[in-house]
């Protein structure tokens, strides 16, 4: 079952910034600086806000709800978005990449279990990726996907996959493989009952306590 992202509310982000910080973003000149993206001050606020911080907005509803359904069934992706780095050379490619991320995932599960897994799947490891600087083949990456999964559901914790980075045409088609494979897998599956809670007007998160 897909799940429609809806966008964050200013109850939700309240939980983690400041009212200040929220109206400042009626600034566009705020905002391209936030963003890094100089040509953002020369637009009118309302432009930014429509075409830049509502779809921001929207991604992070979206992170914040996926997140609630890792919990509640054991695993969710949101393909719009303690983390333990793993260093690697330039041009590092499949065996090398996979064995680190098993190690290191398995290590990091090990010193800590924690409360839910937030998983950060980029591609742009993938072979001719300028930016990335690896060589990760489509199905080195579908592997390493599965290898995360096998991991942290084996350890019974929940999971929450977001994509992130990569930059060629091909990236979506091998995200949708993943996904395929996963689902073939086991690894995800049919969603709960409860899913369609998701859907209410109420806040995607609880207000801090005073």
């Amino acid at each position: 079952m897909l799940v429609e992202a809806r966008e964050a509310s200013d109850e939700d982000l309240l939980v983690v910034h400041t009212r200040r910080y929220l109206n400042e973003l009626k600034w566009s000149f705020v905002v391209a600086t936030i963003t890094e993206i100089p040509p953002v001050v020369f637009l009118p606020n309302f432009l930014v806000q429509r075409k830049v911080l509502r779809p921001l907005r929207t991604q992070t509803g979206g992170t914040i709800m996926a997140g609630k359904l890792a919990v509640e069934r054991g695993w969710a992706i949101n393909v719009e978005a303690i983390r333990r780095k793993v260093e690697l050379d330039w041009g590092v490619e499949d065996d090398e990449y996979l064995d680190k991320v098993e190690t290191n995932i398995k290590k990091a599960l090990q010193e800590h279990l924690p409360d839910v897994v937030v998983y950060n799947a980029g591609t742009d490891i993938l072979e001719g990726d300028r930016l990335g600087g690896l060589s990760i083949s489509p199905g080195g990456i579908v592997k390493r996907d599965e290898l995360v999964f096998q991991i942290v559901r084996g350890c019974q914790v929940p999971i929450l996959m977001v994509t992130s980075g990569g930059y060629q045409k091909r990236t979506a088609r091998i995200i949708a493989d993943s996904i395929l494979n996963l689902y073939g897998l086991g690894l995800i599956g049919p969603e709960s009952p409860s899913v369609s809670a998701q859907n209410s007007d109420t806040p995607l998160l609880p207000l801090a306590v005073p």
